[in-house]
């Protein structure tokens, strides 16, 4: 895989639209999830190396709930959906207050329903944060059962650079907040998606895109 330095502005360019428009995708899914108008901020999107994932993000002993997935076929990669617990609480009660027809305190739900939720809200965002891409590029992909996890921030980038590591030494970082209808105003739900290409994949992506 090539070094971040060696991409010109007009392929970091490709890349961050990219970005861009797989997080309008998964906003898009996310309201049909959720069944509630959905107002998204302009993402921030950026390439860095995976050893640096703690130098873009808050707190690192802030716990967070993260949903990890893997991708193979065409445009093979690693996906982490991460989120504070307090954004992964009001997620999840709107996801189950959807379902369910009615409120329920989260204090009142089991963990392994909470989790539950908040797979199928990370399986949501990243499937089609990853379907963008592959329709923008004509590939294809097979993605894994979602995996869940609660931790201080530092522990799940460890594991992530720790274990993705070995596939990958590049990560596109998403980062966004996003308005959901019915909520108070000016509360705000933030989201940090993670994609970790395999070698050669980004590669593959910026030919595809014409820019290589």
């Amino acid at each position: 895989m090539a070094e971040i330095a060696s991409f010109n502005s007009l392929q970091l360019d490709a890349i961050r639209e990219v970005g861009n428009i797989g997080t309008g995708n998964a906003a898009t899914a996310l309201s049909g999830l959720l069944s509630r108008m959905i107002h998204m901020e302009v993402p921030k999107t950026e390439l860095v190396s995976i050893y640096e994932l703690g130098e873009h993000y808050g707190d690192p002993l802030q716990i967070v709930g993260a949903v990890f997935v893997r991708s193979g076929g065409g445009f093979g990669c690693s996906l982490i959906f991460i989120q504070n617990e307090e954004d992964v609480n009001l997620m999840v009660e709107l996801l189950l207050k959807q379902q369910f027809g009615s409120y329920i305190p989260i204090d009142e739900i089991p963990q392994e329903m909470k989790d539950s939720a908040l797979s199928e809200v990370g399986n949501i965002v990243l499937s089609s944060f990853l379907n963008a891409i592959n329709l923008l590029i004509g590939t294809q992909h097979q993605i894994s059962v979602p995996g869940v996890a609660h931790d201080m921030l530092s522990s799940i980038l460890d594991v992530v650079a720790s274990i993705y590591g070995q596939m990958g030494e590049t990560a596109l970082l998403v980062n966004t907040e996003i308005s959901v209808d019915g909520l108070e105003e000016g509360r705000k739900i933030s989201g940090h998606i993670i994609l970790i290409p395999d070698p050669d994949a980004l590669e593959l992506l910026l030919k595809k895109l014409k820019v290589m």
